[in-house]
């Protein structure tokens, strides 16, 4: 598990969790539009967890894909999803508990 944070850390902010594997360019996208935006996240590799990946799964609905992301209790899904919520203008809503 890797923890990763920016320099901005709001705790009024909903914790947002992103589940990743070490090589997949759709995880580190996802986490340079976080880091882009000064978000505080925690990280959770499943690469050689399983126990991680069932956790994701559970969480998510069924999902196995990476990223799956969360803010707060929300499931956001997958980078594309993220992207669309940034594009959409509903990202910093979302990240500052606002919605």
């Amino acid at each position: 598990m890797n923890d990763a944070t920016t320099t901005q850390d709001d705790p009024g902010s909903p914790p947002v969790v992103i589940y990743t594997t070490l090589i997949c360019p759709f995880c580190h996208r996802a986490k340079h539009l976080l880091k882009k935006k000064g978000v505080k996240y925690r990280e959770i590799d499943v690469t050689l967890n399983p126990g991680e990946r069932l956790a994701m799964r559970e969480r998510s609905g069924g999902s196995n894909s990476v990223p799956q992301i969360f803010i707060g209790d929300r499931h956001i899904g997958g980078c594309d999803d993220l992207f669309e919520l940034e594009f959409d203008g509903d990202l910093d809503a979302l990240l500052t508990g606002n919605v």
